[in-house]
Order: C-alpha cells, then structure tokens, then sequence
C-alpha cells in the first residue's frame, strides 16, 4: 500500500494503546522492519535519523527512496520519519524525500533557545506539511554520552515546563525524560510512570518515549497505559542484528564464508522477530495481566 502519514498512524491508535517507530540504517533494516509488521497485522513507523544520514555520507535520499520503496509493497500501514535532525539543512530536505514527519531536536540547548529553534523548525514543517516532534529534557545516550542520574538538571521532564514549550513552539509531539535513555544495551531502565501520567494530562500533545530498547516490556506497557503514545526502538534492532551475524560468522562451519547473503538473511530474520515482539508489546499494552501494577 502507498506511504501513510505518521499522523494517520497515531490518530489511529485508541486510549491505551500505542505506536512503535524503528530507526533503520540499512536496507535490510528497512526489509526486516516492515517484515515484522507484517507477522502481527500492525502499522509502523520507520525512521531515519541524522546520525543514519551521515553514515550514509550526508545522503538521504537514497536510504529514504529504498524504504519508501519497501513501505509501497507493504501490506500493512508504513510512514516515514526522519529522526533526531539537529541540521536545519537537513530538515528542509525531509518533505522531497518521502516524509511526512519529523523530529528536531534542540534538546540540548538551554530552554530558551530550545524554543526558539523549535517554534521556527515547526513553523517550517507546518508550512510543509510535517508533523513535528521535538525534545525537553536530558534522555541522554546520545553520541555515546552517558545517562543522568534520576537527580540531575534535565533528567526528568517538567510538566508546568512541558506545557508552556508545547504552547511556545507549537509541535505535535513532544519526547520526554522519564526514565529511559537512548542506546541502552541492557533493558533494565525503570520508567516514572506517575510522571508520564502527569505530562500526559499537562501536555496537549503526544508523548513520545525515546530510548525504549533499554526498557523492558512490562515498564513499555505501563508507559503507554499511563500516556506514551510514540514508543521509539534503534538499538534494539542493532544488538539482534550484530548478534546475528556474529554468532554466524564465528561457527565452526563459517570458515571460508565469503557471501554476505545467508549472514544478513539470518540477521533480517532476528530483526523481523525483535519488531514484531516490540510491536505486540506497545499496540496491546492495554491488555497487560500486571496492569493493577500501575
């Protein structure tokens, strides 16, 4: 079927239930997340962020043609987004290219700045006909910087604060630190769910949760009952898809393997099944057997 749009896909989803979005690097990243829809029947969003965009020599059009391509053939609902775009160059690539969201990120800035980057790159992105998201708060884990602790400036999202940026800049949804952090290996990340709940009332507009790989599936359940709508998943894909091929290359059997073929049929295959899990996870949250936990 041809692209959606990620604001179908979210205004799609009912109370208690939510959207998983994956970013991809690779074709076969592209290939093996709309695979894994597919096995359990449910819309996607794949992403692209500027970190992919450099890997592939600051193209994007290239990576954004194959997935468009992969997303027409689907059976199941496929939006493009274009992830973590701190380049004001780049954001003005993303309506040429097949999307039809996307999320900049001024995090990192002091609040005041934030708003100002953010309120312009919406105003753009309106003007275009992208739904925006953007950031408050330190996540952390991004570009190999390590997570804040639970008691740090930014670590956790103000509500009051959340508010006014959303009223300020005027996007369609906001990413938030609760909890999770980005490019987490373990999943062991414990989530403020009384917080989510009180953004979730605060703020007008969806609440995405980044770094969601490092938390696992009951606190990204409870995450989405209490008012995550977006649930973001990257490194998740890596670890299966890294781990794939190195157990493959590493048997006994694997000696004078030379075709990259089979290795990366096996590493789209681990992909596949770790979207398709993610993806049961957040769209069926609401039928949680722990639910009287939260």
């Amino acid at each position: 079927m041809p692209l959606v749009e990620t604001r179908e896909i979210l205004d799609a989803a009912g109370a208690g239930i939510g959207v998983a979005a994956f970013n991809i690097i690779t074709l076969e990243h592209a290939e093996a997340v709309v695979a894994g829809a597919e096995q359990v029947g449910l819309p996607v969003i794949l992403q692209v962020s500027e970190n992919a965009v450099r890997f592939h020599d600051g193209r994007l059009a290239p990576i954004s043609a194959a997935a468009a391509a992969i997303a027409a053939g689907a059976s199941v609902p496929v939006a493009l987004h274009l992830d973590h775009v701190t380049s004001e160059e780049l954001l003005r690539m993303a309506p040429d290219c097949g999307y039809s969201s996307v999320m900049f990120d001024a995090a990192g800035r002091p609040f005041a700045d934030n708003v100002a980057a953010t309120a312009a790159a919406a105003r753009f992105a309106h003007e275009h006909g992208l739904w925006i998201e953007a950031e408050l708060g330190a996540i952390g884990g991004k570009d190999g910087a390590p997570p804040l602790g639970a008691h740090e400036p930014g670590a956790r999202t103000d509500p009051a604060e959340a508010a006014d940026y959303v009223a300020a800049t005027g996007v369609d949804a906001l990413a938030v630190a609760v909890g999770s952090t980005h490019a987490r290996v373990a999943r062991d990340s414990r989530l403020d769910h009384g917080l989510i709940a009180r953004l979730a009332v605060a703020v007008p507009v969806p609440l995405v949760l980044h770094g969601s790989s490092g938390v696992p599936d009951q606190e990204i359940g409870r995450a989405v009952r209490a008012g995550i709508t977006k649930v973001n998943v990257g490194t998740a894909l890596n670890i299966a898809y890294t781990d794939t091929i190195r157990e493959f290359l590493t048997a006994p059997t694997a000696t004078r393997v030379v075709d990259p073929r089979p290795y990366l049929t096996a590493a789209r295959t681990a992909i596949a099944a770790t979207v398709a899990s993610f993806l049961q996870v957040v769209a069926t949250a609401y039928d949680d057997p722990d639910r009287s936990a939260s």
